[in-house]
């Protein structure tokens, strides 16, 4: 490629955190980023919600749209770089707006792309354009090529990964300092962590979005969002996490995704899983996903989920692909090609962890050992803790069972009148 080739054009929508460092990054690595794409990579415009707030960087060598969408359609932007996050709203109406008006998209918008993205693969499509979303799933590390690229020789048969670095750092956080979910969660939004919703953290929402979009990538398939089994953390004791780590294990948000012939399997739920494992040494805000193929086998990718260096990092990637004039359809296959998977719920037996309070009477833990028992479900660990009322903390562990085997199980002995609250039930993963 000619070093004399005109320059890239970015309009940047969002100057939060992650905005700012793809600014210090394309000022600082200015030479080493025309070495590597052969072309100039300049900032002509920006866009944020307030013109005058100190954000640490100069802005005034660019124009100024206080409306993204008129940024998106400027004359002198060629990709437009939305950061500005929101399933809807400016974000989804400006990027349409880039995209009618001819230009390429780089953006980190995790959920516009979960809710909508077979609608804008399309429009991207139709248009001749590219949407480019490295920045979206797990910060910096680089999964969405690994996909796209490194292993499209490979059938993919399963995604799973922790993909939420505030869950992740709650829950290792627990376990090292001895503290109840209340407090890291406070101590959590207090460090700023958290998103203004915290439920999108918390709840899987977050982690969901991110799944939904790896599963298209991998098997084929049309976003999937609204079809995953989602649960998040909010009911994980200090208890859990002991008695897990007891057993050897530790508790993680894991994300897990396959492609069967039942349909797509998606859920995000906290799992135990070995603590010896990859996934189960992973500590703080890290993220870690892991990628199954019928050729290569497993791989293991791992880095920082968020912040400002590693998801300005995988943004400029984005930009660096564009610049050279690498160009794929959206979801790694024309948007018209990509199946509506039928949802799937796993059918692969695990064992499960169960914890929950029972009337402290005789006769009670043979009701609940008789409702697993019935649906076939045998006891591997049982404990019941020290109490000093009428209701008694008991753990159990099952042997490998099937999930809906245990549903009912489940039903049956909430249906006895012995079980007071829970169970509160955790898949045991091996990875």
């Amino acid at each position: 490629m000619s070093q004399t080739a005109a320059p890239l054009r970015l309009g940047i929508a969002g100057l939060g955190t992650v905005g700012v460092g793809v600014v210090r990054i394309i000022r600082r690595q200015a030479a080493m980023l025309t070495a590597r794409t052969g072309r100039e990579i300049v900032i002509t415009a920006v866009s944020a919600r307030t013109r005058d707030k100190d954000r640490g960087v100069s802005l005034a060598g660019y124009a100024w749209e206080d409306d993204p969408v008129k940024l998106a359609t400027r004359d002198d932007v060629d990709i437009f770089v939305e950061l500005m996050g929101g399933a809807d709203g400016p974000a989804k109406a400006a990027t349409e707006a880039a995209l009618k008006a001819g230009k390429d998209v780089v953006t980190a918008n995790k959920a516009m792309l979960a809710v909508n993205g077979q609608a804008l693969a399309e429009l991207a499509e139709a248009e001749g354009r590219v949407i480019r979303y490295e920045a979206a799933v797990a910060g910096g590390i680089p999964v969405v090529k690994s996909l796209l690229e490194g292993l499209a020789g490979n059938e993919i048969t399963r995604v799973m990964g922790v993909m939420n670095g505030t869950c992740n750092y709650i829950l290792t956080r627990m376990e090292s300092a001895g503290l109840p979910y209340e407090d890291v969660f406070e101590e959590a939004r207090q460090l700023g962590y958290l998103e203004a919703d915290p439920e999108l953290d918390v709840g899987g929402i977050d982690a969901g979005h991110k799944l939904a979009i790896l599963a298209s990538v991998a098997y084929g398939t049309q976003v999937a969002f609204d079809d995953m089994e989602l649960e998040g953390i909010g009911e994980i004791t200090i208890d859990d996490i002991r008695q897990a780590a007891d057993m050897g294990y530790r508790i993680k948000l894991l994300g897990v995704s396959r492609k069967t012939g039942r349909g797509l399997e998606q859920r995000m739920a906290p799992c135990l899983v070995p603590a010896s494992s990859p996934l189960g040494q992973l500590e703080g805000g890290t993220n870690m996903v892991v990628l199954e193929g019928d050729a290569v086998g497993q791989i293991v990718l791992r880095g920082a989920g968020a912040g400002e260096g590693p998801t300005a990092s995988a943004v400029l990637s984005d930009i660096c692909d564009i610049a050279r004039g690498f160009r794929l359809p959206v979801f790694g296959q024309p948007a018209a090609s990509l199946e509506a998977a039928t949802p799937a719920r796993s059918v692969s037996a695990a064992p499960y962890y169960l914890r929950m309070m029972l009337q402290d009477k005789p006769g009670a833990l043979a009701k609940v050992a008789t409702a697993l028992g019935s649906e076939g479900i045998s006891i591997h660990r049982l404990r019941q803790y020290d109490h000093d009322n009428a209701c008694a903390p008991v753990l159990i562990v099952t042997h490998k069972c099937l999930r809906n085997d245990l549903d009912r199980a489940i039903e049956a002995m909430q249906a006895t009148g012995v079980v007071v609250s829970g169970p509160v039930t955790l898949r045991i993963e091996q990875v």
